[in-house]
């Protein structure tokens, strides 16, 4: 019995792990469609939203029956907790991932304006190597690395924060540039949201870890 929860918890592991993976592509798929004005590309993303809301539903039936095979002991049982958790978390990023790709749908033919979405660029790369570092921290059972990617959010928040003001700041400039100064807010925030959970991806692997529910950045910013 002890090698097949053994064999069933690896299991457990490797599809959370491929799940992560899987929503880090959809993010950056999502937002390229969105800057490169690819509405047939965010289309697709869109029909492919079901995909991560399976691997939830499968992450929870399997980590029900691993508990169900034998009771753990308290180190794997945190794991499987905090798996059921952070799949949550995972599903929530897909779903802000799949609003950017409908984003792209929404401003389709409307003036649009470079620098912005260079910066939507830069904000992506930052919060997908911030997803990858915490698959990472996961799979090492790393807490220490976890809290520091925690912190690594409130540099997204001031990137928000930036781009909150041009965007605005570009509205009152421009009002050819409404329609799409309204998506580019919304698609910073969608983005600011998905840092905020993976450092709640970051608070799992601290529990899993230590035992510790924690909140990792009490005095995040939270200016807007």
């Amino acid at each position: 019995m002890d090698e097949i929860y053994k064999d069933e918890l690896k299991k457990l592991n490797g599809k959370y792990v491929e799940m992560g993976i899987n929503v880090s592509e959809q993010i950056y798929q999502s937002t390229k469609a969105f800057i490169d004005h690819d509405s047939i590309l965010a289309e697709n993303i869109m029909r492919q939203d079901e995909k991560i809301n399976e691997y939830e539903m499968t992450l929870e039936a399997q980590a029900l029956d691993l508990m169900a095979l034998k009771q753990p002991v308290a180190e794997d049982f945190r794991i499987v907790i905090s798996i059921l958790k952070a799949s949550s978390d995972l599903e929530r990023i897909g779903d802000h991932a799949n609003s950017i790709a409908r984003e792209t749908i929404r401003i389709k033919g409307n003036s649009r304006e470079k620098q912005i979405e260079i910066n939507i660029a830069k904000i992506t790369a930052n919060i997908r190597k911030m997803l990858e570092m915490i698959l990472d921290a996961y799979i090492n059972n790393d807490d220490k690395k976890a809290r520091k990617i925690a912190q690594d959010d409130l540099e997204i928040d001031k990137q928000y924060f930036q781009n909150y003001d041009l965007i605005v700041g570009m509205m009152a400039r421009d009002t050819s540039k409404a329609v799409a100064s309204s998506s580019y807010l919304t698609v910073i925030r969608l983005l600011e949201r998905i840092g905020d959970h993976i450092v709640n991806l970051a608070e799992w692997v601290v529990y899993a870890k230590t035992g510790k529910l924690e909140e990792l950045n009490p005095g995040k910013l939270n200016r807007k």
